[in-house]
């Protein structure tokens, strides 16, 4: 028998230059020396599949019928009286989570998955010492996280998926997927904690290499570059069961009530990568500004990693507030949308880049800044759209407004666009109705989200990997660039990354070069006059205000073009 390409150490069970001995390794094995180990041959109603084992240890030779297996397993062998040849162990301690895993070790170390689940306390009324035959703390985890990732499939199908060719192998103890029951009960023995443990993991290691490699599409600043991020809030639909309207509520109040209880999160996101970098959550709250808010403060005091002198933070109009303002640039830098009835003083003349310094005013604080006032005008547009921006930077040299109101718009990209990309892997209740998570008490909706949050930002990293990987377009307005992490599909890496779980360990640089292939055409200056974060599945929308335009944008500021 003869192992193509390992070394003995791999075919011993120690990684190779990077790839262990499932990580895409092929076995080849002379035809004629696969033989049945069983004695006397395989009798009816005996338990347990064999193996076939290499009877023979003769070189390949030319021309030879060679059969070539992909390695699934490296385990104990259990040897039957018979001489049927099993393995011990099962699926549940083999399984991983395939290329997300990958990247996240080689950001965050080995072993992050299998250190949490050491760690975990399981809640013994619901499971009683650990079933290992069927399911472990480890395994439990990455199908939680695969659950979040798979939009079709219940908790049971994430089993399968999960455990994928290994359901093959002839383990000596016979392993099938858990049923539904004992899923719930483990999930609910596990908890919320693993799983944001987890979520906290992915997204410091995807804040860390941001901060280690520059990613930037955008720039802001001459002398001093700042890295952009955006946020904005989301509500994502829960289960409309007692324990979760309780915790979540929904927005509005007595008859006209959401018919089903929300969760709002607020996402921290790199506008360059889409990344996510950070999430706050809470209840829906009966009003959208206030509730977002709260967050936002919340985020300042979870994540002050995020909140630096180096980033510029983009968002929309429900987070002013001077004594918010305040606090955000005392240490951080903001770009701010004003709703139009807040009113602004003015306290000089319009600057040389179109530009004036004013006062707003709120809670008894008052904040100095920066407004830029534009109108945002495409070509078919009825009345063009205006725009009042407010910033911390002073500088107009270093930070011209003209600058600043082209920035504004990479918020829709970084916030909406990432928010739909993401909600994307999530199930939904029926057409139009939106993404939806699917679980009936608030302990494991928190569980669902964190889950969520990891899956979606570990699937993010495997798809910058991809980025670094792609060969620059040979033609066309992106000939000869590097390719940028938003022109990967998410969509598409997600579903080569379930199709490498389900095979079993490949080759992690041969799935980011094959993601690589597939690529979104993006910046084609596509407008509507309705902003849609999600398809719709009805005629109203070929409607005439979700028609869409090709058009650059004109930006007008102090009546002259800029």
């Amino acid at each position: 028998m003869s192992l193509y390409p390992v070394s003995s150490r791999a075919a011993a069970g120690v990684p190779d230059d990077g790839e262990g001995p499932a990580g895409g390794l092929v076995v080849a094995v002379r035809l004629s020396d696969l033989v049945s180990p069983l004695r006397g041959g395989r009798r009816p109603g005996d338990g347990g599949r064999p193996a076939l084992v290499a009877g023979g240890t003769a070189r390949i030779r030319t021309g030879e019928v060679t059969v070539f297996c992909k390695v699934v397993a490296v385990a104990p062998a259990r040897v039957r009286r018979d001489g049927r040849v099993q393995a011990q162990g099962s699926p549940a301690g083999h399984a991983t989570l395939g290329p997300l895993e990958d990247w996240l070790e080689d950001k965050a170390g080995p072993g992050v998955i299998d250190g949490i689940a050491e760690r975990a306390v399981l809640r013994e009324q619901f499971v009683k010492g650990e079933r290992e035959r069927l399911l472990t703390r480890a395994f439990m985890i990455r199908v939680i996280v695969l659950m979040t990732l798979m939009p079709d499939a219940d908790v049971r199908e994430a089993v399968i998926a999960l455990a994928g060719d290994l359901a093959l192998v002839p383990w000596a103890r016979a392993w099938v997927p858990a049923s539904a029951r004992a899923l719930g009960d483990w999930r609910n023995a596990l908890g919320p904690g693993p799983l944001e443990e987890l979520r906290d993991v992915v997204l410091r290691a995807s804040w860390r290499e941001h901060e280690d490699r520059d990613w930037r599409a955008i720039a802001i600043g001459r002398a001093r570059p700042l890295k952009v991020s955006s946020l904005d809030g989301t509500l994502v639909r829960v289960p409309d069961t007692p324990a979760n309207r309780a915790a979540f509520g929904s927005v509005g109040t007595g008859d006209d009530s959401s018919p089903f209880p929300q969760i709002r999160a607020l996402p921290l996101n790199d506008a360059s990568t889409r990344a996510l970098l950070g999430m706050p959550h809470g209840p829906a709250g009966t009003d959208k500004a206030a509730a977002e808010q709260k967050l936002l403060d919340t985020a300042m005091r979870d994540y002050p990693r995020l909140f630096t002198t180096g980033r510029l933070w983009l968002t929309d109009r429900n987070f002013p507030g001077a004594a918010r303002i305040a606090r955000l640039i005392a240490r951080t830098h903001v770009l701010i949308r004003l709703k139009s009835d807040i009113p602004l003083k003015k306290i000089t003349e319009i600057l040389p880049d179109g530009s004036y310094i004013a006062e707003l005013s709120g809670d008894g604080v008052t904040v100095t800044v920066r407004v830029i006032e534009y109108y945002a005008d495409v070509e078919g547009q009825d009345v063009p759209e205006m725009f009042c921006l407010v910033t911390d930077l002073m500088d107009i040299a270093e930070y011209p407004g003209p600058e600043l109101a082209a920035l504004y718009r990479w918020r829709w990209d970084g916030s909406e666009t990432a928010l739909r990309e993401a909600k994307a892997s999530l199930d939904g209740a029926g057409p139009g109705t939106g993404p939806m998570l699917r679980s009936g008490s608030p302990g494991l909706i928190r569980q669902e989200l964190a889950a969520w949050a990891a899956g979606v930002e570990m699937t993010r990293g495997v798809a910058r990997d991809a980025a670094l990987a792609a060969i620059p377009a040979r033609k066309g307005r992106r000939a000869g660039q590097p390719v940028r992490p938003r022109e990967i599909s998410c969509t598409r890496a997600r579903r080569a990354i379930l199709a490498a779980i389900r095979a079993g360990r490949t080759c992690y640089e041969a799935l980011t070069r094959e993601i690589a292939k597939y690529r979104t055409v993006v910046d084609r200056n596509r407008h509507r006059a309705r902003k849609s974060k999600s398809p719709s599945s009805f005629p109203h929308a070929t409607a005439r205000d979700t028609v869409t335009r090709t058009a650059p944008a004109v930006i007008t500021m102090a009546s002259s073009p800029a």
